[in-house]
């Protein structure tokens, strides 16, 4: 009994060295438990996410973008109008001496090559309301509207003189009335008898919106008083019948 007694406690022995041998081998501290689900959300996502499932517990929508905040419309600059502007269509030509271009007529030379020598307009008296047609030699009136340029520019300071403001006017021919016929001017402007104006010196008889019209569509400065509208007129109109002539003005 007591030998059966001692091998058995031999075994005992042999058992419990066993084991505590091979737990020594193959032990491995236990592993701490997952932390929470909460603690994974609260964290930032990874730098490279993994790819998970949308059903994926750990699955984190992706950002929306949101659209940039809309920015009021920038205003567009106004764009200025173009100062050239196109010319204006032609017109059939009032007067053989005229051209197809508003407030234009022909050159001395161009009308002495065609052969028109004298200019003729339609003129009425004050007195006895008589109408009828006056005519003026082109070389001759020309030239005294010419010298008379040259002689006084220097003294004009830019500004019609008052023989130009004022013109002596005509003598009737049917009630012999002194400075009394005046020239007839056409309801339309683009009719006006320009060239028989300049050589009979009776410009001044026009409106100034009858000399605006003319200085506009010769591209001339037309604001200001008459007798400088009235100056330019008389300029642009000599220039045009004599391109070469001493005509220069300021606009």
């Amino acid at each position: 009994m007591a030998a059966n007694a001692a091998h058995q406690d031999d075994e005992n022995d042999f058992l419990t060295l066993s084991l505590s041998s091979s737990s020594s081998s193959s032990y491995r501290p236990p592993r701490p438990p997952p932390p929470p689900l909460q603690v994974f959300l609260s964290q930032p996502p990874p730098q490279h996410p993994l790819q998970l499932s949308p059903t994926h517990p750990l699955f984190i929508s992706p950002p929306v973008s949101q659209p940039p905040p809309s920015q009021p419309p920038t205003a567009q600059p106004r764009r200025r109008r173009n100062p050239t502007q196109s010319p204006p269509p032609p017109i059939p030509p009032p007067f053989p001496w005229a051209t197809d271009q508003r407030a234009t007529v022909h050159s001395f030379e161009h009308l002495i090559q065609n052969r028109i020598v004298s200019i003729s307009g339609s003129v009425q008296c004050k007195r006895c309301e008589q109408n009828y047609e006056l005519e003026f030699d082109l070389r001759e009136k020309f030239l005294q509207v010419a010298n008379f340029i040259f002689e006084n520019k220097s003294s004009m300071h830019d500004r019609a003189p008052n023989v130009w403001m004022n013109p002596v006017l005509q003598s009737c021919r049917f009630c012999q009335q002194e400075n009394s016929v005046k020239p007839v001017m056409a309801e339309k402007k683009k009719n006006i008898n320009w060239l028989f104006l300049l050589l009979g010196q009776m410009l001044g008889c026009c409106t100034l919106e009858q000399l605006k019209y003319f200085c506009k569509h010769t591209k001339n400065h037309r604001t200001g008083a008459k007798d400088r509208v009235l100056y330019l007129t008389y300029l642009a109109l000599c220039k045009q019948v004599d391109p070469n002539g001493p005509f220069e003005y300021r606009e």
